[in-house]
């Protein structure tokens, strides 16, 4: 089992930046495809960046980048998002997520979630 924990979601203004955090806990390793997805009210999940734990490879959805940045600190066990330049369109429940079947952006394919932090951008 592996155990996810986000933080850092908030309020912010467009054009403004915040930066998410995930804990992971539990059996973590290198075989994990790592990512960050994202929900709107009334949308479906959807991917926005990945990166593989054992690498430094890192993938993001067109509508983020240039703007967003993965990145991971294999000693903390941690996975961050740098949003910067926001937009409203932005605004969604984010999740962190872990696949053991290698980098997919397919919701069924991630064997855990944490529980998601809320990001709002105002016009």
């Amino acid at each position: 089992q592996v155990q996810l924990v986000e933080s850092g979601g908030g309020s912010v203004q467009a054009g403004g930046s915040l930066r998410l955090s995930c804990v992971a806990s539990g059996r973590t390793g290198s075989r994990y495809f790592m990512a960050w997805f994202r929900q709107a009210p009334g949308k479906e999940r959807q991917f926005v960046a990945g990166v593989l734990w054992s690498s430094s490879s890192t993938f993001y959805a067109d509508s983020v980048k240039g703007r967003f940045t993965i990145s991971r600190d294999n000693v903390k066990n941690t996975m961050y998002l740098q949003m910067n330049s926001l937009k409203p369109e932005d605004t969604a429940l984010y999740y962190c997520a872990a696949s053991e079947s290698g980098h997919s952006r397919a919701v069924l394919l991630y064997n855990y979630w944490g529980q998601g932090t809320q990001v709002t951008v105002s016009s």
